[in-house]
């Protein structure tokens, strides 16, 4: 009897495993295996932000994850959001772990051009007052930009189309993070065909998506060309709280298909 499929899911910047509360008892009831991962200081794991100092150790409980991954077995791993990027450094780190990745409305960078440049195209197509209230601070030496989602910017922009029960989640449980975009400046990180290359990758198009916009989430695509294109309609930046039901019909046909 072959082992039951295994997801590994990783959350976008300031939230948590807690994201992935609808999804999970879901995925579970398909027949997979679920499991989320709060990073360092996120969700619940006790580390403060001051405390991470690059993309590495924000990764750490992620990289704990993969490695306790038997030999011989392999996990769909999902990136969610600023998640895109964890992933990405998860697949670099474990590629044999790994037998297809979903970027689900995610940063998905690529291993022809400097590791920022993903990030950098982001930044300069996002305008500064589309954040709205979150606020940005900066820890350490040398500086690390953080940031911490506003109320506004969660129920305007990131949630606008999910139950309003899930807008006082994200408002009482969101945390200051970081996307650690300094260590891609600065190369600390690094994309490889043969590591973060070498593994499959799908992703998932969320179609009303205010924060990374479905038109960059094309860009990314056509600039790293996919196994597999997904999309689902209706969905805001957190499809998890506004399709729950339609991402997890995207999810088991991915294990299906490609895990």
């Amino acid at each position: 009897m072959s082992p039951t499929k295994h997801f590994v899911a990783v959350h976008g910047v300031g939230h948590g495993a807690w994201v992935y509360y609808k999804l999970k008892p879901r995925i579970e009831a398909a027949g997979f295996k679920f499991t989320a991962i709060d990073l360092a200081a996120a969700g619940v794991n006790p580390k403060k932000l001051e405390e991470v100092n690059s993309l590495e150790e924000y990764c750490g409980p992620l990289f704990d994850v993969l490695a306790a991954v038997p030999e011989g077995e392999k996990v769909i791993l999902v990136g969610h959001s600023g998640g895109g990027l964890s992933a990405a450094v998860g697949m670099e780190k474990f590629p044999k772990k790994i037998s297809v990745a979903v970027f689900l409305n995610a940063i998905m960078p690529d291993t022809k051009n400097r590791p920022s440049y993903v990030m950098e195209e982001y930044t300069a197509r996002t305008p500064i007052e589309a954040w709205k209230d979150t606020q940005f601070s900066a820890y350490g030496e040398p500086p690390i930009t953080a940031l911490l989602c506003g109320p506004e910017f969660i129920s305007t922009s990131l949630y606008h189309l999910s139950p309003v029960e899930d807008h006082t989640l994200g408002k009482l449980l969101v945390r200051p993070g970081a996307l650690f975009v300094e260590d891609l400046l600065k190369g600390a990180v690094k994309f490889t065909d043969e590591g973060f290359g070498s593994v499959p990758r799908v992703y998932v198009v969320a179609t009303e998506d205010k924060t990374i916009p479905p038109e960059f989430q094309r860009w990314m695509i056509e600039n790293n060309p996919v196994a597999e294109v997904k999309e689902i309609e209706g969905a805001d930046h957190l499809p998890q709280f506004s399709k729950p039901d339609e991402l997890t019909q995207v999810l088991v046909d991915i294990a299906k298909n490609h895990g």
